[in-house]
């Protein structure tokens, strides 16, 4: 039985454990004269039931998940004759794919050697026994914890206190989940990143005015000088991304102002999810957008003002890129202008103020935190942004501050240098994570200098 089939064993074991628990609970509530006589509700002994059922059964799928294709890749590689061992590591892994494909069918066994062929048999008759024992282990287990944990229901038995502790520990688990994740994404980015500058001095990929990561193989080799100076992805991330935040604050901010303030119920219920479908566009499909329509617009436009506009130009790439972030400007910023207390618009239209002078001094500095939060988030989601520029912008890294010109991100390079074949002890693909490293360290900047602001106003207003 495949893994997935077994999850689902283990999910419809845990159902039928829950309401056998619950059952039992209601029949011994029955002759004590109610639900009122359990310490717990019956609800609760259903769960302890279940979460006996269900957990050890998870916890050994997810150990044989993680151990079984080590093991039986070992003892696949260890039964070959001393003729077909592998000499190296490369050799090693090279022939265990080849095994494995042969085992799927993947690759024909005609042409192969009697060694391979028979590897392959001996990998799928593992295989089979591990998905039977591991099939047999599950069921086993489940219905001894189902049986245990039915057992344990009685009047006295506190199976509420033992459920909330495991929700708790489950909890604990996924946030401690979510921390180390984060940690470890940022460990391997920064040791990839110290790799890297062992070959390029920091100072030169900080601030050198040049990029050419395409590094020379031999040494007559020309055209690649391989030269990592950063500062035209920066200035075209920051360009692109300035040219995003013009289309989409001044929009978002003052749709959200409207449907917040000034629209009807009937205008708000269809104008808020019409505006809100943005957001679920495919950034591929702004990106066609962007070159097929925006672009040559633009380029058209242009001409008739007597104005030099590249096919591929970062006005395009930002403006359809602000259309894509109005909504998490304009969601955001209505939610936090919904939420000022009705008592300060009331205070203020009482001393005599109009509605748009509540609006900009009394509303909007109350929502001020929200709102710059909303922003922030739509910088972050700007810079991060890859398809629209690689469609619309353009991959030449091009130092310049002109909108109408063709440029590059750092998102987009970092695509371009792990796209394909590469070897990761290279500077050139070791470069892509210096500048996710960039990247990251930036995006942290915005984020507390978004606290700051949101705990400054927020201090002045609470």
């Amino acid at each position: 039985m495949q893994a997935t089939n077994i999850l689902f064993l283990i999910l419809g074991l845990g159902c039928f454990a829950f309401y056998l628990g619950r059952g039992r609970s209601l029949a011994i509530a029955k002759p004590l004269g109610g639900v009122r006589h359990l310490h717990s509700l019956p609800s609760y002994y259903g769960f302890h039931a279940a979460l006996w059922c269900a957990l050890p059964s998870l916890f050994l799928l997810s150990l044989w998940m993680i151990f079984d294709d080590l093991l039986i890749n070992s003892m696949v590689m260890d039964a070959l004759p001393a003729a077909s061992a592998p000499a190296d590591s490369a050799s090693y892994n090279l022939l265990l794919n080849k095994i494995a494909n042969l085992a799927d069918g993947i690759l024909p066994r005609s042409g192969e050697s009697a060694a391979l062929v028979s590897a392959a048999d001996q990998m799928l008759n593992y295989r089979v026994v591990s998905r039977w024992s591991l099939t047999a282990l599950i069921l086993t287990l489940s219905l001894v914890g189902m049986a245990w944990g039915w057992s344990r229901t009685a009047p006295l038995f506190r199976a509420r206190p033992v459920v909330e502790a495991v929700a708790e520990k489950s909890l604990l688990a996924c946030a401690c989940l979510a921390i180390f994740t984060t940690l470890g994404i940022v460990l391997s980015v920064l040791f990839e990143s110290i790799q890297f500058f062992r070959s390029v001095p920091a100072f030169d990929f900080i601030f050198g005015l040049d990029w050419s990561p395409q590094t020379a193989i031999r040494e007559d080799q020309v055209g690649s000088s391989g030269s990592f100076g950063a500062v035209p992805l920066f200035v075209g991330t920051l360009l692109v991304s300035a040219v995003a935040m013009v289309v989409a604050v001044p929009i978002g901010l003052m749709s959200a102002i409207f449907l917040a303030e000034y629209a009807n119920k009937t205008v708000r219920s269809y104008a808020k999810p019409a505006l809100e479908v943005l957001a679920g566009i495919p950034t591929v499909v702004y990106g066609f957008f962007a070159a097929l329509t925006v672009a040559p617009f633009l380029r058209d436009l242009g001409e008739g003002f007597g104005l030099s506009v590249s096919s591929e130009s970062a006005l395009a790439a930002g403006g359809v890129m602000g259309v894509m972030i109005i909504p998490f400007i304009s969601s955001l910023a209505d939610d936090v202008i919904t939420a000022v207390p009705q008592s300060m618009r009331d205070g203020s239209l009482a001393m005599g103020a109009t509605k748009s002078e509540t609006v900009r001094r009394v509303i909007i500095p109350a929502a001020l935190p929200g709102i710059v939060g909303g922003i922030m988030l739509a910088v972050s989601r700007a810079i991060g942004e890859t398809m629209i520029v690689v469609m619309a912008a353009g991959m030449a890294a091009k130092l310049t501050a002109n909108p109408l010109d063709s440029v590059t991100t750092v998102t987009v390079q970092i695509v371009t240098l792990l796209t394909g074949d590469q070897e990761f002890d290279s500077p050139k693909t070791l470069a892509a994570f210096a500048l996710g490293l960039m990247l990251f360290t930036v995006t942290l900047l915005l984020n507390i200098f978004a606290l700051h602001i949101v705990k400054k106003y927020r201090e002045q207003y609470e």
